[in-house]
């Protein structure tokens, strides 16, 4: 969530909290987090999180960069503040207005959709709302579970492959991987900033498969 969108919609805010859904920090003012100074960085952090401490009484720890674009600086400002700074894998291009029908495809049948995918989707989207329903239905029916980041990623004992995956820490010998996508880290390529034009809070679907490890996406 921004701040403007915190500001404007407070019982919204905490209407999302009630419901049993993470609260997560998307930034102050939604500005492209690389092209700022680490200051500058702990600043559109920060200002967001105490919004939501008043509101909720809530200390966030998940945040999604704007455009997912993000830098060494960037992730080592979150790793410092006690964030999990978060990607997705699968982007649905709601904010692309291309109808209910185009985001519906977009998801269920996305290269990339597996064990621990996030999903970006946009509150201000136009037809978002309408493909929610069928979205979350068909990814029932390929047998995922819908659960929030903070189960999702891997916190602690973690490795990070060449993708922003995360992969458990096991011995070498007997080394499985969770087939996790995790969180950006220092030296991973940053990806392009992606333009959505929006200053409203992101929606992210987090799908893991039962009876699997849980994995997750960076969103």
């Amino acid at each position: 969530m921004t701040g403007e969108w915190m500001n404007k919609y407070p019982d919204d805010v905490k209407a999302i909290l009630a419901d049993g859904h993470d609260l997560g920090n998307h930034s102050e003012n939604h500005k492209q987090m690389s092209q700022l100074s680490a200051e500058q960085c702990r600043t559109e952090i920060q200002k967001a999180h105490d919004r939501i401490k008043e509101l909720t009484g809530v200390e966030m720890n998940l945040f999604r960069p704007p455009y997912g674009d993000y830098n060494n600086t960037l992730v080592e400002v979150c790793k410092d503040m006690g964030y999990h700074c978060v990607q997705w894998d699968i982007d649905s291009l709601d904010w692309k207005d291309y109808g209910t029908d185009a985001i519906i495809k977009k998801v269920l049948e996305h290269k990339h959709l597996g064990n621990g995918s996030i999903i970006l989707m946009h509150n201000g989207a136009k037809y978002t709302p309408a493909a929610l329903e069928a979205i979350i239905l068909g990814l029932k029916e390929k047998g995922y579970e819908l659960v929030p980041i903070s189960e999702l990623i891997h916190k602690e004992n973690y490795e990070m492959d060449h993708e922003g995956r995360q992969h458990v820490k096991e011995d070498s010998d007997n080394r499985k991987s969770s087939d996790t996508t995790g969180t950006p880290h220092p030296q991973q390529t940053t990806e392009s900033p992606v333009s959505t034009p929006d200053t409203t809070p992101d929606i992210a679907s987090k799908t893991a498969k039962k009876g699997t490890p849980m994995p997750h996406h960076a969103a």
